[in-house]
């Protein structure tokens, strides 16, 4: 979030969260327009939402944030709160909730909505650290756009026909391959300034790497199939135990909407079918399947720790920047973020928003898998609910990183952390890899 707080009375900023809110909310609309009713109920997957919850969430979870808490109003809809709360409804539960209907869940997140901008015009953004610099408002914003995501997700899964057109992503305009080497040292992991950072991206704190490299840019479509091709999906050496026995149980043979044709690969995106390309970054791969193809080439998953350096550090000053091209917020010629398109980008597509190392995109395009299991950054504090990050803390979930084609800029920074379940290949999940070097290979 660029700083926007430009006179005392908080006008700038409340200019900026209003572009922000209805930003989300076109988008939103945008998701839930494209189908019918009947599409909207249905559940397209048992590991994802029917669209018609997600709307109603949303819209549920602005209301008890900005309505009730910060606005101090009288509840729209108490009545529905147990119906979209997300832990205790699974998701595999949910089509069989009396949901709102289509028009009435249009209708809720519309009155919501008007009451958000009547006291978004009233409201003091105060001391308390829920409001300052719009923070609640700002968490609401990022967690639209994450559904808003999700439901992009779902609509990856429906069998039906195409119902979104966008233009492809920009082609290659550099050559990128190959490894980068950073050095050891410490840097800044985290962040206390980042006024919309959440809970789990906090507090800033030094961390010390030894050497490493790092791949120049994600796996791609062609280098992964190199690997199914040599019968990586064959040959339990190259897996994990647990992986190894998710790859049997669940028949993993290729990512997922990949299918044979001919002598190749073709995946269906979106409801239409192409050619797999070979140099677009490999998509829809659990992290499972991201480790054992690292196992194949020499390497590993890289640690959450070496991705956040290899993105944000600047040998030049030593400061961790919030983005890797630098401060300032994504623009198309950074990134493939905001749906703009509807798959990654070939690589070498963004030159613009490579690392100060060298490392090419980091943001956009797919979330990387790391090795790292989801946990709190020393002096973690939950705020401003145990059940947003600190719940999820432990051995189950692997950080992703650096957001997807999908994932809007309110929600992807330098910092920003995802998570998932290790067999997870339905969200737009991708990978590099990373290795130990040698000291006389550092020294070089």
């Amino acid at each position: 979030m660029t700083e926007t707080t430009d006179r005392p009375d908080g006008v700038g900023l409340r200019e900026h969260i209003a572009t922000e809110l209805a930003r989300a909310r076109s988008r939103t609309e945008v998701l839930t327009d494209a189908v019918d009713d009947a599409d909207l109920v249905r559940q397209h997957s048992p590991l994802m939402s029917p669209l018609v919850w997600d709307l109603a969430h949303v819209g549920n979870q602005e209301e008890l944030w900005l309505v009730r808490d910060v606005g101090g109003r009288e509840p729209v809809r108490q009545d529905i709160d147990e119906l979209y709360d997300a832990f205790k409804q699974p998701r595999r539960d949910r089509p069989a909730l009396p949901l709102l209907p289509p028009p009435q869940a249009r209708a809720y997140v519309a009155t919501v909505r008007d009451k958000v901008f009547d006291l978004l015009d009233q409201v003091t953004f105060t001391d308390r650290r829920l409001v300052t610099d719009g923070f609640a408002f700002g968490m609401i914003v990022q967690h639209e756009q994450q559904h808003d995501e999700t439901m992009l997700a779902t609509h990856q899964l429906r069998s039906g026909p195409a119902v979104f057109d966008a233009p492809p992503p920009p082609e290659p305009r550099v050559r990128v391959d190959g490894e980068v080497l950073v050095p050891a040292g410490e840097f800044t992991m985290g962040t206390d300034t980042d006024p919309w950072a959440l809970d789990n991206e906090r507090p800033a704190h030094r961390v010390h790497l030894p050497a490493y490299a790092i791949d120049a840019a994600p796996v791609t479509n062609g280098a992964y199939a190199a690997f199914i091709a040599a019968g990586g999906y064959r040959d339990p050496r190259w897996w994990s135990a647990a992986g190894w026995a998710h790859r049997q149980e669940a028949g993993l043979t290729a990512p997922l909407h990949w299918h044979p044709d001919g002598d190749g690969w073709a995946y269906r995106r979106f409801g239409r079918w192409a050619l797999v390309r070979d140099d677009e970054p490999v998509v829809h791969v659990s992290w499972y399947e991201a480790q054992a193809y690292a196992a194949w080439v020499g390497k590993r998953l890289p640690t959450e720790a070496e991705w956040e350096k290899a993105a944000r550090w600047d040998p030049a000053t030593g400061r961790s920047r919030r983005y890797p091209w630098g401060d300032e917020d994504p623009t198309t010629t950074h990134a493939n973020l905001g749906q703009r398109h509807l798959w990654p980008a070939p690589v070498g597509a963004y030159p613009a928003g490579v690392s100060p190392l060298g490392v090419h995109q980091l943001m956009g395009d797919v979330w990387e898998w790391t090795s790292t299991t989801f946990r709190g950054h020393p002096g973690f504090t939950a705020f401003p609910y145990r059940e947003y990050s600190e719940v999820f803390f432990g051995d189950d979930y692997r950080v992703l990183r650096g957001g997807s084609f999908g994932t809007d800029r309110s929600a992807c920074r330098g910092t920003f952390r995802n998570w998932d379940y290790p067999i997870r290949r339905q969200i737009f999940s991708g990978f590099r890899c990373a290795r130990d070097v040698a000291a006389e290979e550092a020294a070089e």
